[in-house]
């Protein structure tokens, strides 16, 4: 066996972008991997356990050297940052720092050691730090305010990152509320969709009258697509990636009895009620459109109607 053989050979590269999408085989990597590739970009997923195939290598964000280890096989001319812990509900309170925020932390000194740096690396943030200001629309001037330990590790990874911004092209994204097909069940909406799917002859649900910009994952996934590959002057700024539209619970499970032809009881479960419960988010993607120009949102009405056909 020759030395060369011996060594961590670098991932085939096609000509033009190579994109390292961390959270590749989640909700939204799914689709962005799909994105990525109809543009022409190789896709390599870092994931967590064993690679399945050869789009695929293996690393623990909460483990430096493997992180390294993955950056410096791939060389990846953009980078996209989906993983993390992501279910406010999570009960360990420890995880979402060790994922969240230092998984990050080691991404980023893994990329700052390239010698030829990537071109432009988007790191998913949330919404949720904002916590609940007392405004009607919720632009990136607001001052953020975290109420629950997933929103202040999203927070902690931002700042974080601004330590890294001489030295690596980052552009933060801050998305609101999003679904669609394949989102799992612990999540409202597709918790909602399958109960009609099924004719479920009730729901427990917790607060009925909190209000949210949900968007479609494919519209999130465009945004992405576009602030990573196509948009000039976006390095080192935040941006909120939301519809600009709010949906109440109860509108939503109207829209999805209509579309279904299905009724069933709604029954409120105290066990279900958050504390700290944000009531409103309604963000402003008035930034966003002065970068990316402007766009229509995919409505509510659709995106349920395609989550109760599959």
């Amino acid at each position: 066996m020759t030395h060369s053989e011996t060594q961590p050979q670098p991932i085939s590269i096609s000509s033009g972008q190579t994109v390292l999408v961390t959270g590749l085989r989640g909700f939204t990597g799914q689709y962005l991997a799909k994105a990525l590739r109809a543009r022409g970009a190789q896709v390599i997923g870092l994931v967590q356990g064993e690679a399945q195939n050869a789009d695929e290598i293996s690393a623990d964000l909460t483990d430096a050297a493997s992180v390294q280890a993955a950056v410096t096989q791939v060389q990846p001319t953009h980078v996209v940052h989906l993983a993390g812990l992501a279910f406010v509900g999570h009960g360990d309170a420890q995880a979402f720092y060790a994922v969240n925020l230092f998984g990050t932390l080691h991404l980023l000194e893994a990329l700052s050691t390239l010698k030829t740096p990537p071109r432009r690396i988007l790191l998913a943030s949330s919404a949720n730090v904002y916590g609940t200001p007392a405004v009607e629309v919720i632009d990136e001037s607001i001052c953020p305010a975290p109420v629950n330990h997933y929103a202040c590790s999203k927070l902690a990874m931002e700042h974080m990152a601004h330590n890294w911004m001489d030295k690596l092209p980052i552009v933060i994204t801050r998305p609101f509320n999003y679904t669609g097909v394949g989102q799992d069940d612990k999540f409202l909406i597709p918790k909602i969709v399958s109960h009609y799917q099924r004719r479920a002859p009730f729901i427990e649900l917790g607060n009925l009258d909190v209000s949210r910009d949900f968007s479609d994952v494919r519209d999130v996934v465009d945004r992405y697509v576009k602030l990573l590959l196509d948009a000039e002057g976006v390095v080192g700024q935040t941006f909120n990636v939301c519809s600009g539209q709010a949906h109440s619970l109860r509108e939503i499970m109207a829209l999805t009895e209509q579309l279904s032809g299905h009724s069933l009881d709604i029954r409120v479960n105290p066990a279900f009620i958050r504390a700290n419960e944000v009531p409103r988010l309604l963000g402003s993607a008035a930034r966003l459109q002065q970068y990316l120009g402007p766009f229509s949102p995919i409505p509510m009405k659709q995106t349920l109607r395609w989550m109760l056909e599959v």
